[in-house]
Parts: structure tokens; sequence; C-alpha cells
């Protein structure tokens, strides 16, 4: 790594704090104010005025935010927030993939996805694709962190981490039930009860969601999910007057789902005449999964400038998805994704797949993508912060041991086609098409200093990643696993990963912020894998003019080694093999703004919030990614499946008795193949603006009646390519419902 920009920057950044303390403008009082915050292990912000005060990038979505939409879909959610790049799959946001600043966003495996704090990819170092994703309809808040202090939080540092803050244990007793139905049969109910005693406190929750799908089978069945989640939590706890103050919080989660999507989408021709059709090769596609996740969390107040905090985690997720992997028929064979980007190649295999062409015998192959995973762990921080004269300090000091791994037993079924109806012929033995296990050990550590002197806040921090990744293929003939043709390999990782960050506060109106730090993602079991490497620097600007507040933010990843996975998500074969793509450099600019037109009206409010966020990601160097996921790849070539441009307004009217929301999404387009110029139209998503609406009627204080409506113009667009076939956004769908406090 080129350590000239670091030096330059920390030279910088030091001459920056003997300025400041040359300067006594700072009051002693906020220095006293920033001694009450409370850090909390669960959290990396808190609140907004955390994110507004960190010296790298972050947002904080609230709980009033979170419901004035309605949104069950996470896909709405983060549009909201700049520097988040996502392309839609499904249409409800079963399975998100999210990008920050311009990592790779297949199934979100470049970031790190936490709940409460703990890794929730189900094994975040040795398969890290997010096929289980926190349930927003059950969180009080949701955290981003980007930017140069994000080395707390591994072991992605290159984007950064998004984290759900599930519901807490209430103060006082409190009971919340809130349900909606509407279009395609879609319920979205959720309940929680709760309360807190002198030594003891619980908060239990149930949250079910289901619909039928706004998509069409040939023959009819539905395409929509069911889906459950629980979440229990009990706490116990020292007596208020004790000299430490202790607790044990205790957290159970469970949650399945049952879903009838699929990897099938349409050719370009069907799509632009029928885009909710659903190729009658799909009808038995069908999603099944199981998660469940224990934490026992202890946490130390020896005083109010120190404390511990130590958590012990175990998450188990299982899932089989039952789909249409490829087709074989005739002496021909094809994958889906080839098949349907090159229909006129296989008029016989496609007229199957469609249901046009019967064909007695096995030619639709349905792969139970069969896996299981466990994570597990225990990770502890600890926070002191002291003051000495003006001068604030604050050190954190985090531990993390973790284990986690994915078993593979898949095996593959042979389907006809009759008549429009497909019927099993030929059943697979479990274990004869994939049969792995590959787990990975690891040891993480950080520390963050946090000094704070008049206007200047400096963080320099460092973290470090020792991980041991092993894979053993137990090949398609041992199903028992005796270990006879055992196929082993390994790789050891060992990474220093440093930052520093500093936010100066110019005035009450105007502060600056920025930071450099080292981007990394591990590589995988091949020890020709390098890992991801990126230096990261940030610049920005936060504002509270005359009413007007927001942020403004250039960002600048000099990646000397990017990874690219084979997802079979992204149209490859699916061995989650990843490969050197070498060096990508990726530009952007974020901006966010609000602000109230009624700011001095005291019974009403018309707050307008606006995002936008530039994205500029191109290749360095050539190549031919791995089984063509990427295409034949050039220098200059731009980065797929990341939109240039994207934008976010919302627009609210607020007042004692009833509000309304308006929120507008632009999405730029994108390639879906690396290149330049102009994007040929088989290898371009296109744009879409979308405009969604809710509405609240407050009937009590304890009770009131909800309305949103998704997609208002009933626009049809595409929202991906991958992974086989075109795939279509939500279409127009309105919902009723009622919210109940008690």
């Amino acid at each position: 790594m080129n350590l000239k920009p670091i030096t330059a920057v920390l030279l910088l950044l030091t001459s920056g704090f003997l300025i400041a303390q040359n300067q006594k403008t700072a009051s002693k009082d906020s220095i006293q104010y920033l001694m009450e915050v409370t850090i909390v292990a669960n959290k990396l912000l808190g609140s907004k005025f955390e994110a507004r005060n960190r010296t790298g990038s972050a947002y904080f979505l609230s709980k009033k935010e979170l419901q004035q939409q309605n949104y069950f879909d996470i896909n709405r959610v983060l549009g909201q927030i700049p520097g988040v790049n996502i392309y839609e799959e499904d249409g409800f946001g079963l399975r998100p993939n999210i990008s920050l600043r311009g990592t790779s966003p297949e199934r979100s495996s470049k970031i790190n996805i936490m709940e409460d704090g703990i890794l929730m990819a189900p094994a975040p170092y040795s398969a890290s694709a997010a096929y289980y994703f926190p349930n927003v309809n059950r969180m009080q808040s949701v955290e981003v962190l980007k930017g140069s202090s994000q080395v707390q939080y591994g072991p992605n540092t290159t984007g950064g981490a998004i984290n759900f803050i599930s519901t807490e244990i209430p103060s006082d007793f409190s009971a919340n039930v809130r349900a909606n139905y509407g279009s395609y049969n879609t319920l979205n109910g959720y309940a929680n009860v709760g309360d807190s005693f002198k030594n003891f406190g619980y908060m239990v929750e149930y949250n079910r969601r289901q619909s039928e799908g706004f998509k069409n089978l040939d023959n009819g069945d539905d395409t929509g999910f069911e889906m459950n989640d629980v979440v229990a939590k009990f706490r116990i706890n020292t007596n208020p007057e004790a000299i430490v103050q202790q607790s044990l919080d205790f957290k159970f989660q469970y949650s399945d789902e049952e879903s009838d999507e699929t990897y099938l989408g349409l050719t370009q021709e069907d799509f632009e005449r029928t885009p909710f059709r659903r190729y009658a090769g799909s009808q038995e596609d069908l999603m099944s999964t199981e998660h469940t996740q224990f934490t026992l969390t202890h946490t130390a107040n020896f005083s109010d400038y120190f404390r511990i905090t130590t958590t012990a985690y175990r998450n188990d997720f299982k899932r089989n998805w039952y789909k249409l992997n490829d087709i074989s028929a005739n002496g021909e064979s094809s994958s889906i994704a080839n098949l349907l980007d090159n229909p006129n190649d296989f008029p016989f295999l496609f007229g199957i797949v469609n249901g046009s062409q019967n064909y007695t015998d096995s030619a639709l192959n349905l792969k139970n993508n069969n896996r299981e995973y466990y994570s597990q762990g225990i990770q502890t921080k600890a926070d002191y912060h002291f003051l000495t004269g003006q001068v604030y300090h604050d050190i954190e000091v985090g531990l993390r041991f973790h284990q986690d791994e994915e078993d593979r037993f898949q095996w593959v079924d042979g389907y006809n086609m009759v008549d429009g109806n497909m019927n099993l012929v030929a059943a697979g033995v479990p274990g004869t098409d994939s049969n792995r296990v590959t787990d990975a050990k690891a040891f993480a550590a950080h520390v963050l200093y946090k000094l704070k002197y008049g206007r200047l806040t400096l963080t320099p921090g460092f973290r470090y990643e020792n991980i041991n990744l092993e894979r053993n293929d137990y090949g398609k003939n041992d199903v028992t696993r005796t270990g006879s043709s055992l196929s082993s390999r390994s790789n050891e990782i060992n990474e220093f990963i440093p930052g520093i960050g500093a936010n100066y506060k110019l005035n009450q109106q105007f502060s600056l912020f920025g930071g450099i730090h080292k981007g990394f993602s591990p590589g995988g079991t091949r020890p020709e894998e390098s890992s991801e490497l990126s230096v990261n620097y940030e610049l920005g600007t936060r504002f509270n003019f005359n009413g007007l507040s927001g942020e403004l933010v250039g960002f600048y990843n000099d990646y000397s080694n990017l990874l690219g996975s084979d997802f079979a998500a992204t149209g490859g074969v699916g061995t989650l093999d990843q490969f050197n793509a070498g060096e990508v450099n990726v530009a952007g600019l974020e901006v966010q703004g609000s602000y109230d037109f009624l700011k001095e009206n005291s019974n009403f409010s018309l707050p307008l919030t606006i995002a936008y966020t530039f994205t500029d990601a191109t290749f360095q160097n050539s190549f031919d990614s791995n089984v063509g996921i990427w295409g034949e790849v050039r220098d200059g070539d731009e980065v797929p499946y990341i939109s240039r441009h994207q934008f976010n307004a919302g627009l609210s009217f607020i007042a004692s008795k009833f509000e309304a929301h308006a929120n507008a999404r632009y999405r730029g387009e994108f390639r879906t193949q690396a290149g330049s110029g102009s994007i040929p139209s088989r290898e371009k998503v296109g744009s879409n603006f979308i405009i969604d609406l809710s509405a609240k009627y407050h009937l009590t204080k304890n009770f009131s009646l909800t309305s949103n409506i998704i997609n208002l113009a009933d626009h049809e667009y595409e929202v991906s390519r991958v992974p086989a076939g075109l795939r279509p956004g939500h279409p127009f769908g309105i919902y009723g419902g009622f919210e109940f406090r008690f």
C-alpha cells in the first residue's frame, strides 16, 4: 500500500490540531455535554446527534422515520440514504443486493450487515452472501456508517456497515399492534408487548408477512411468500443504587420463510410484452428457510466514564432454494442465464421452459440448493472517556473471536413438461451435486481513540483481522462423507487496517470532516486469491443554516485489488470462488439536505428531504472475468451493477391529527457487463422514477388509521437482468391498516 497519501493526511490533520490548540473559542460546556454521551455496544451511532458529529459519513434512520412510509421493503428504506446503491430482484426486498460507495452489490457480500452489533450474514467470513437478511418491519432504527471511522467494524471495511437496531425492552409497560392489507393479498402484521421492573425487563414481538405475489405464473399458481418472525428479550439488572451497574440480556429470535421465488426471469421480447409473466418452467421453484439467533450480553458500567460490554452469540440458518438451474434435451443443454440471453439459439429448449413444447423425458433440472450455516462467537468492547483540562478523550477497544461454517449438501431432480405442467421424472440422490463444507475461524481486534479539543475532533484507529479459511470437498460420489475422495484447501489471512478521521466545527452552522482508511475484504479458501484492498478517502461538510441542514461529501476509493465472486445470483456457475479483478477507481459525491417550509408554524410542518448520489466506478486494467460474470474487461470499462446517478426526495405534511408523506426515487440506468460508452440494450437495466405515498390519521393518541401506495404511477420497469433474464419492479399497490399503541 502506498503510504505517501496517508502520511500527507496525517501531517495535515496534525497541523489542524496544532492550530486548534491555539484557539480558545470552544466552551467547556460543549465538552461536558459530550461526556454525557453513552456508548452502547449494540449501536454504531445511537442518535442523529452522534451521526451529525461523526468524523466519517453516517446516517441514522429513527423509528418515526421508518414508520412514516410503512415500507416493508428494505430496498425502499435504504434508497433514501445517500451512498447506498441497490439493485432489486424480487420486488419485495426479500434478498437485497446492496452496495456502499461502489462495492460489489451482489448479495450484499462486501459490506457488514449487522443486527444489534452482531454480524448477520449466514457465514460472514466463509460465505458472506446475505441470503438471510434482518426483517426491517421489527426494527426501531437503522444505522449506516461509511468513511474512515468504520475500522471499528469488519471484516469488510471498504464501503461501510449497516446496523439494524431491534426493538428494545421498554422502560414502562407498552403494547403495540399494527397491520396493513392490500394489493396481491399482501398482509403485514406486527405486535409486541414489554415492560421493565426494578431488576427485570422483557419484550416479546411477532411479525407476519405474506403475499400472493404480483407475478403471473403460466399455470396460475401463486408467486408470493409467507414469513414469520418471533423475538423475545429478557433482562436482569442490579439495583439502581449499586456501585457498579450491571445487566444481563438474553435475546432469542426465530424466523422462517417459504417464498415461490425463482432465478428464472424473462427474455427481452417477453418482458416488453408481459413484464409480470412467470414461465411454466419455474412453477416448482421454492425457497424455504429457517433462522435462529441466541445472544447473551453482559454490560458493566463501572462509572459514567467506563463501560465494558460482552456478547456471546450463535446464529443458525438453513435454506433450500429449490429452483430451475439448467435444461437439457435432444442432445442440447444450456444454463437458464445463457438460455434467456440467447433464446433463438435454443428454440426447442426455450419452448420447454416456457411451456409451449411438450417433452416427456427428464429435461428441466431443478437443483436442491441446500445449505446449512452457523455463525458463533464472543465479542467485547470497552469504552473509557475522560477529560484532561479542556481536552476530551475517548478510547474504545474491541475484541472478537468468531467461527462460522457453510455446509453444502445438494442434488438435482429432473422434470418433464407436458401441457404446461411439470412432472418429476428422475429424483436425485442428496449430496450428488455439491457436497462440501467451508469454515472460518477469525480473531479481530480494534482500537479507536477520539480526541476533542475546542472545535477539532480527531479519531485515529486501527483494526486487525486474522482469518483461517478451509474448504473440504467430499465429492459427488461420497454422500456419506467417508473422506475417500476428499479434496481440501485452506488459506490464512492477516491484515492490519489503519484509519484516521477528523471533524472541525467552523462555527455553529458549518463543520468540515474528512479521513482516510484502508479498505479490506477477505479473500477465499484458495491461497492465490488475494484479499480485496483499497485506500479510501473522503472529504465533506455538514451545515445548518437558517433551517436548511444537510451534508455534502466527496469520496474516492482506490482499489489495488478488487475481488469478483462467482455467484449464480449474477449469472455465474455458483461456486462462490473469488477472483482477482485488479485495480479499480471509485469516485463519488453524496448530497443530503432537509428544510421545513413551515418551520415558524407551531401547528404544522412541511419538511422536504433530498438525497443524491453520484458514483463513477471504472476498471484500471484488462482481464477476462471468471465464467463470463462481467464479460471481457478492458481498462477504462465501468464496473457493472452500479448506477451513476441516484436521487430521492421526500415531502411531508404533518399536523396533530393527520400526516401525509410522498417519496420520489430516481435510479439511473446501469450496465450488467463491463463496458464503456453507451450501454447496449441487452446489457442494460434502464432508469426508473417511482413515487410512493403514505398517510396516517390519528383518531386518538393510541389509535391511528394508515394507508400507503406503492408505485403511484404504476410504472412498469426492470430492476435487473440477473440471476437469469429480466425482472420487474413492484407495480401499483395500495394498502390500508391501523396502528394501536398502549
